[in-house]
């Protein structure tokens, strides 16, 4: 099947969500490729159960990449601290 390329106005935290879904792929995958596979498993989607436990999953591993990603932003804000404070 060939690919088309097209263009989507999404927000800023869908981009947010986006990368971080990507980024802990155990693939690798890249952005593209989780909104690939995102529409094609939405696609095959034919019973509201099945829809509902495909959410349930998706919201599972999005509320641990949040708390991944905060702990994050929160290790970089202390290293910026401590290096400001060398810098003194």
């Amino acid at each position: 099947m060939a690919s088309l390329h097209k263009q989507f106005i999404v927000t800023e935290d869908n981009v947010k969500k986006l990368n971080a879904l990507a980024a802990t792929a155990t693939e690798g995958v890249s952005v593209t490729e989780v909104v690939r596979l995102a529409i094609d498993a939405y696609s095959g989607i034919e019973d509201d159960a099945e829809l509902e436990r495909f959410v349930d999953m998706m919201t599972e591993n999005l509320s641990e990449v949040t708390k991944e990603v905060r702990a994050a932003c929160k290790r970089v804000r202390k290293a910026n601290l401590d290096y400001s404070k060398q810098r003194v």
